[in-house]
């Protein structure tokens, strides 16, 4: 028998000049990035707090203070490493991966199978199990004056009980 569970998670940072634009794990070419404490990238920020919420493991905040300086400019790929193994030390792996990033530009089409592949290898899952999509907010709220960039997630976890 299996026992699955689901979270979900939400982020979103602000689009600055300065940084360079990380989402998926990868840096996209664009004149702005996201401003945090880590690397900012909100699609994996999104996806960790599915994964904890999940296995009911607190959320980002709690496990990666943006006030520890172990963090400062961290890496989301190795921060969503460690929510695995976390994720695993609990007796669960990852099922799999439904999220959606939201902003006006840059078009990510041509990035995502990059970012599927990434995520795929930090969560040790098929690239099958994880669907990344993108879409525009329509010119409306902070996100279409272009102003920033949010990403949604669910994950599905289960655990073996045999």
């Amino acid at each position: 028998m299996t026992i699955p569970r689901v979270g979900f998670g939400y982020d979103c940072h602000r689009l600055v000049t300065g940084r360079p634009l990380i989402l998926g794990g990868i840096e996209i070419p664009y004149k702005k990035g996201l401003l945090g404490h880590s690397d900012a990238d909100a699609l994996l920020h999104a996806i960790g707090d599915s994964l904890l919420g999940a296995a009911g493991a607190g959320d980002l905040g709690k496990r990666f203070p943006d006030d520890d300086p172990a963090y400062k400019n961290a890496s989301s790929v190795r921060l969503l490493e460690h929510i695995r193994a976390l994720v695993g030390k609990e007796g669960y792996v990852v099922n799999n991966i439904d999220a959606t990033v939201v902003l006006e530009e840059p078009r990510l089409k041509d990035h995502i199978p990059a970012m599927t592949d990434i995520i795929a290898r930090a969560l040790n899952v098929d690239r099958d199990r994880i669907s990344i999509k993108a879409t525009t907010n329509e010119g409306m709220g902070f996100i279409g004056k272009g102003e920033g960039i949010a990403a949604f997630s669910v994950a599905s976890i289960i655990k073996r009980q045999d």
